[in-house]
């Protein structure tokens, strides 16, 4: 089969998407990625091997109708030169211009929604597709009349392998923060301040495990880290991007996180604890309906950012710092939820398979 899988955006749609083009080239198809073309995908896109395709996509905004008039032209010119059998897209803007051009060419049209709460690109594109893919049993709610199965969300296929970072001490109680590939600006300034604290309060106790801090920034806020963490010496690894993730997690005791559905189900594929603090301004609050999902189960924790001060999380991980039965009951409920198989379903769908 020529497939094409379309994904992009942000770091939470273009892994997945990998990961699901990955699988269909082990399976011995023919895979074309079409990324939007933005200089945040170039950091993700590295990895992959095979064909790309930019398709100029921009926000649905309408200071961007012209160019978004412009990416579905450029689409389906190529649709029609490449002649795929099949296209899978994973959501997010990105998705749309993709999609409307494989319909008015007849080409068959697989959806992926990762969160919970489904964004207005696949409510709307659903209505052009065979199947809908979906990660959390909800999101069926939000698709009435929509045929929908749960594959859960595809992760990069080395994330739970990774191994520890040699530059941390063996006893360290190690946290790891991440807002994300673009990293959280908020999230940021509460756990400098956070984690400062917490490694005043361990110095002045004479506690026994030493903090070691891994912290993937963002671009913006590298620098202030760095920073904070050398006033207070406090032990780290600070990158703007982190690009072994499945170090950074195999380090980690916890992590404090947003709760995109990527961030979520990568967290769920290494079984590490959680403290999620949703981003308030997300589309439908998804990543609310997401962090609840996780925490529910008692995988994780969720944290209200504007409700949160730098005190109370110093509080939250001093507790978890002294509670280690805590933290191995917490790993174990995100580990059951984890479904390593995510890659291989969604090919399946792909591939006209049926899925129980």
């Amino acid at each position: 089969m020529k497939v094409v899988v379309a994904c992009g955006g942000t770091g939470g749609h273009a892994f997945p998407g990998l990961a699901v083009a990955e699988e269909l080239v082990r399976r011995g198809h023919e895979v074309v990625v079409w990324d939007s073309g933005r200089d945040i995908e170039s950091s993700v896109m590295g990895r992959w091997k095979g064909p790309l395709f930019s398709t100029g996509a921009r926000q649905l905004k309408v200071a961007n109708v012209f160019s978004i008039w412009s990416s579905i032209r450029r689409c389906r010119k190529e649709m029609k030169r490449v002649r795929p059998d099949a296209m899978i897209a994973m959501g997010s803007y990105s998705s749309l211009p993709p999609v409307l051009a494989a319909r008015s060419c007849g080409v068959k049209v697989l959806l992926h929604e990762a969160n919970t709460v489904p964004g207005k690109a696949v409510e709307f594109l659903s209505r052009f597709a065979a199947t809908v893919a979906i990660s959390f049993d909800i999101t069926s709610r939000f698709l009435p009349g929509v045929k929908t199965v749960k594959t859960g969300l595809p992760v990069r296929s080395d994330i739970a392998s990774g191994t520890r970072f040699q530059s941390i001490p063996p006893d360290a109680f190690t946290v790891f923060v991440t807002g994300g590939s673009q990293g959280a600006h908020a999230v940021n300034q509460l756990l400098v301040e956070a984690l400062s604290m917490m490694k005043r309060e361990l110095v002045s106790s004479q506690a026994a495990r030493p903090l070691y801090v891994i912290h993937q920034t963002g671009a913006a806020d590298e620098g202030m880290a760095i920073a904070a963490y050398a006033k207070e010496s406090i032990p780290s690894r600070v990158y703007a991007f982190e690009r072994d993730m499945a170090g950074a997690f195999a380090s980690a005791d916890v992590v404090v996180a947003r709760a995109g559905a990527s961030t979520c189900f990568e967290l769920a594929a290494c079984g590490k604890p959680a403290l999620l603090i949703p981003l308030p301004t997300a589309l439908r609050d998804h990543q609310h309906y997401n962090a609840d999902a996780f925490a529910g189960k008692g995988a994780a924790d969720e944290g209200d950012q504007r409700k949160l001060s730098p005190r109370q999380i110093c509080r939250y991980l001093m507790n978890l710092y002294n509670n280690p039965e805590r933290l191995r009951v917490m790993a174990e409920k995100m580990r059951s939820m984890s479904i390593p198989d995510a890659a291989a379903r969604v090919a399946d769908l792909v591939e006209g398979r049926t899925i129980a």
